[in-house]
């Protein structure tokens, strides 16, 4: 009856110690990613269990065209972003034996960017940024490739605030904004 005892004791000990592992967030990810339309340095520090706040900085590019233009033109600007995540799907992916390293999930954020007037690379002269600033609301999917590797797709549609005036035009002006995110990345 004592062995019996001993082996239930046991298994309940290691069932603690197995759901004992962390089901949330990481503390900190540090990263960087490249995308279609940029390359980012980043950091999410976790605030609760599923909830994450990232901050970023990194190039954001654009491109445009038309009967106007000689040539298609780009250009390559700064930008700052304060994003929160939450991760809404972690312990579902838990019970499913599926992997939450490096906050592998699914999210929903309000990614808030803001493109200051610093500088701009661009294939045509004197290109000026009118600075703007942008509060999408997004859903996306962050997924770890191996142990550092991962990739992330997003969506959204959101509000962008142009501050014109400090550009010189006669007044500020905003619309409507479209974030959509595809980045694979390596975290360190």
């Amino acid at each position: 009856m004592n062995i019996k005892i001993i082996y239930l004791s046991l298994a309940i000990s290691l069932c603690q110690l197995i759901n004992a592992q962390s089901t949330g967030v990481e503390k900190n990810i540090f990263g960087i990613q490249i995308g279609t339309f940029g390359i980012w340095g980043n950091l999410e520090s976790r605030l609760t269990n599923s909830i994450a706040l990232r901050s970023e900085i990194g190039i954001d590019s654009g491109i445009w065209g038309g009967n106007f233009y000689p040539e298609t033109g780009y250009v390559l600007t700064p930008v700052l972003t304060l994003e929160p995540r939450w991760y809404y799907n972690l312990n579902t992916r838990i019970k499913k034996s599926k992997n939450i390293s490096n906050n592998s999930g699914n999210f929903v954020s309000l990614k808030s960017s803001y493109h200051p007037n610093w500088f701009a690379v661009s294939n045509y002269d004197n290109v000026q940024i009118v600075p703007d600033l942008s509060i999408i609301p997004t859903w996306g999917i962050r997924r770890s490739i191996g142990k550092n590797f991962n990739y992330e797709a997003g969506i959204g549609i959101g509000y962008r605030y142009y501050f014109a005036k400090n550009s010189g035009y006669s007044s500020n002006s905003s619309d409507a904004a479209v974030n959509l995110d595809l980045r694979i990345g390596y975290t360190f």
